[in-house]
């Protein structure tokens, strides 16, 4: 049995929108996710000030946010997850994750075997429909979408106007909703390149003292200028 959401409200109904049981404190502490009232408070406060950042560049707005690292390891999950995780701590809007790490998914690991189908099942069968590809995640008001099988077509499903349509329509027809997608290494993989189309900002995870300033140059390049909002060190 899953956890796929089969209705979800806009804002005016947020408090209803289907969920599975709230993960604990200690179960949210073990896979590194925030949540208010932990004791690492300087933790919570990075990413509560993260948030303010990139919500002040779009005036409130609500956007899609690429998360990429810079090296394999470097912390974009953990980054992508807890930028979700932040913008739902804000009781009147929504976030939803989706993860592109097809390799090392955090998402397979946040729901277990509580999934049928991920996204790139839904970018290859046209019957499938957003709804199935949609999880709760223990989280309030954070959902996740699974990477699905990814397999040796999956820069081109990710490239596809079926990827498009999924990002406005979980963008737009929510505007309360905050939209996070979870990517592989720009380094190690042309997604971050493909996927920076259909995002609003993105930010690259730094791991402290392993990268070169030449490295960090190629990933704004591979984000692109326009689109690029920021380094985050993780250590």
């Amino acid at each position: 049995m899953n956890n796929t959401v089969d209705q979800e409200g806009s804002v005016s109904d947020i408090s209803n929108m289907a969920e599975v049981a709230f993960k604990s404190h200690e179960e949210l502490a073990a896979l590194k996710i925030i949540y208010p009232g932990m004791p690492q408070r300087e933790v919570l406060n990075s990413f509560r000030d993260l948030r303010t950042r990139l919500l002040h560049r779009t005036q409130g707005k609500n956007f899609v946010l690429l998360v990429s690292s810079l090296s394999l390891g470097g912390g974009s999950s953990f980054v992508a997850m807890n930028m979700a995780a932040s913008f739902a701590l804000d009781e009147q809007k929504t976030a939803i994750y989706i993860d592109c790490n097809f390799d090392h998914s955090f998402a397979n690991k946040l729901l277990k075997d509580n999934r049928d189908y991920g996204l790139m099942e839904y970018l290859q069968n046209a019957d499938l429909e957003l709804k199935d590809i949609i999880y709760s995640t223990g989280i309030p008001r954070v959902r996740v979408i699974p990477p699905g099988v990814g397999g040796d077509v999956a820069e081109e499903r990710l490239a596809s106007p079926r990827m498009s349509q999924l990002i406005d329509s979980v963008k737009e027809r929510y505007p309360d909703r905050f939209v996070v997608l979870d990517v592989p290494p720009a380094m190690e993989s042309s997604l971050a390149r493909i996927l920076s189309r259909v995002s609003d900002m993105a930010v690259l995870v730094v791991p402290f003292g392993k990268v070169t300033p030449n490295q960090v140059m190629a990933g704004v390049d591979a984000v692109g200028e326009q689109k690029f909002a920021g380094l985050v060190f993780n250590n």
